[in-house]
């Protein structure tokens, strides 16, 4: 099953009335929204649990108060979880003023987010 192309939307139009300079990029089994060409959110659907979530990357700071939220869970692929990041269920971001709080909280955490190294192309 593929991720939640509504909620993509949701994202989409909320970025663009923020301005944000952002563009989507397939991974992860789902849609990453990359501003400023750093990972900022994605929508992902987790085949395990036969749920979509909502890929947040918020920072640490803002980690300690969000893990406590509704929906909100540490953001684990490997078995071990990324430092700021979350996974947001959609209890957590059904309401259009949660999922602008954590799309809030992307936006706000990205300019000092690290982007990451360029890969050289192989020729």
């Amino acid at each position: 099953m593929a991720y939640d192309e509504f909620t993509a939307e949701r994202i989409r139009r909320h970025f663009l009335a923020r301005k944000a300079n952002f563009y989507e990029k397939k991974m992860f089994s789902g849609l990453c929204f990359m501003v400023e060409d750093k990972m900022c959110c994605g929508v992902h659907f987790d085949k395990n649990k036969q749920t979509d979530l909502l890929m947040a990357r918020i920072g640490e700071e803002a980690y300690t108060m969000a893990i406590t939220q509704k929906g909100c869970h540490p953001m684990d692929f490997t078995g071990r979880p990324m430092k700021g990041y979350v996974f947001v269920t959609p209890d957590g971001y059904d309401l259009d003023t949660d999922l602008e709080s954590w799309l809030d909280l992307c936006l706000t955490f990205n300019p000092q987010a690290k982007a990451s190294k360029k890969r050289m192309k192989k020729a």
